[in-house]
């Protein structure tokens, strides 16, 4: 059975970065995609970006340019690199995996904090 760890987050000043892991146990099934989440007090859970088993990557407009997800297929680790942050980034991180079309597993979250 598939389970997904986060982590990576904490506070950090406008600007900065941060780096965020989503560590996968049990085999990934291909083809899969991994996606980022985040959600915001009060607001809806939002798509932030994916990669797919083959490494086509695609970001929500308002992080693309400045986050970056790629992935290690050895370590069966996702990475989102974070950078020039700002307030309204603020969220918990969630990763998700989709495998087959079909089964879904979701992480438990980071919080990721960013101060103005």
């Amino acid at each position: 059975q598939v389970q997904l760890v986060e982590s990576g987050g904490g506070l950090v000043q406008a600007g900065g970065s941060l780096r965020l892991s989503c560590a996968a146990s049990g085999s990934i099934l291909s083809p899969y995609t991994m996606d980022w989440y985040r959600q915001a007090p009060g607001k809806q859970r939002e798509f932030v970006a994916r990669i797919s088993s083959i490494g086509v990557t695609v970001y929500a407009v308002p992080v693309k340019g400045r986050f970056t997800i790629s992935k290690d297929d050895d370590k069966q680790t996702v990475y989102l690199q974070m950078n020039s942050l700002k307030p309204e980034d603020t969220a918990v991180y969630y990763c998700k995996v989709v495998m087959r079309g079909v089964h879904i597993v979701w992480g438990q979250g980071t919080q990721v904090t960013v101060s103005s």
